[in-house]
């Protein structure tokens, strides 16, 4: 891929950097495809015959939910500035899908250890060959119907990001339900002018709450939070450098390494002693006033984590399913109706 004045290349190590003499854009787009996709395994098995995650398969169509989510970043984000965060694990089932990819589009995690881990190599990384960057996080295993209102929706949130440098900003979504298998946002008052009104500060996230609580929280016209975040490369790390200052100093130890030889070994060994920690519950929910929520109307979103939800996406699309897929969809909604009940 020939990448047009703007990159230029270190030749000792290999690192790649934004070229700051063209300044038309610091728009970046980071998709998260590092996930295990477990709770529809017993639907993704069913669909590929092996226990690919849900992003590595077609669940919607005939593309997969990762190349569904490229396409959609492609309105937005030209292809050289859109990197993706993998799992090595998974390599057997998206090697052929990133085949001819530049290495420094692949962020390869050794192991999955929760989204905060792979968002703060993703932004360290980043920091590297953008520190001005504005980059946007995309789940690569959502659904959303209209992609049109998705673009115009993240293109506001990147105007928002730049008018307010220090702020990160998520994409909420009008709720259809009470949803208890969500996370939830308490909007607060107006950024303000020069902000569109539709961006408010954050005033409080609610992560899967109980259903007295979710209808509470609806009809107090309270977001679902999609997971969808878009802000300045420094804002998203002084978030994380505040919730977790060992997981950033860790990462910082491995700094030198980045774009050389030794960035795999090195992120071996870091990745062998951290556990599993997740951006939503340990860094956005501890600081909602340095977050504003973006109400974004009209998407259809689905995070697609239970097979119902498929299901009922499926139903609204008028896509005809086979007998097996309804029985499939029945016993597993019976057996996670189940495992709910007993819990």
């Amino acid at each position: 891929m020939q990448m047009t004045g703007a990159w230029s290349a270190n030749q000792e190590s290999g690192r790649m950097k934004f070229d700051r003499s063209d300044s038309s854009s610091h728009r970046w787009g980071l998709i998260l495809a590092g996930g295990d996709g477990k709770r529809l395994l017993p639907l993704t098995r069913t669909i590929a015959g092996d226990d690919r995650p849900k992003q590595f398969c077609a669940v919607m169509g005939d593309e997969t939910l990762l190349q569904q989510t490229q396409r959609r970043v492609s309105r937005l984000v030209p292809a050289w500035r859109t990197l993706l965060v993998l799992t090595r694990k998974h390599e057997p089932f998206y090697a052929d899908a990133v085949a001819g990819f530049p290495s420094s589009r692949l962020l390869i995690q050794p192991s999955n250890q929760g989204t905060a881990p792979a968002i703060l190599y993703s932004l360290l990384r980043l920091r590297e060959m953008d520190p001005k960057g504005i980059v946007a996080f995309f789940p690569s295993d959502h659904h959303f119907s209209d992609d049109a209102a998705f673009t115009r929706h993240i293109d506001s949130a990147y105007a928002a990001a730049a008018s307010q440098p220090e702020m990160v900003v998520l994409l909420g979504i009008p709720p259809e339900t009470p949803e208890m298998e969500y996370g939830w946002i308490e909007p607060g008052s107006p950024l303000g002018d020069p902000v569109p009104g539709s961006v408010c500060r954050v005033s409080r996230f609610w992560e899967k709450p109980c259903g007295s609580v979710a209808s509470s929280l609806m009809e107090r016209g309270c977001l679902w939070n999609s997971f969808v975040m878009v802000g300045c490369v420094h804002a998203f790390l002084n978030l994380i450098r505040r919730a977790l200052p060992g997981l950033v100093e860790l990462f910082e130890s491995i700094r030198s390494s980045l774009f050389t030889a030794t960035e795999r070994t090195a992120l071996c060994e870091l990745y062998s002693g951290i556990s599993t920690t997740s951006f939503s519950q340990d860094v956005l929910s501890a600081q909602p006033n340095a977050l504003a929520v973006l109400r974004a109307t009209g998407l259809g979103w689905s995070d697609l984590g239970e097979p119902s939800r498929v299901r009922s996406i499926l139903d609204r699309k008028s896509v005809q399913m086979t007998r097996v897929f309804s029985r499939d969809y029945e016993e597993m909604d019976g057996k996670l109706a189940g495992k709910k009940a007993a819990g």
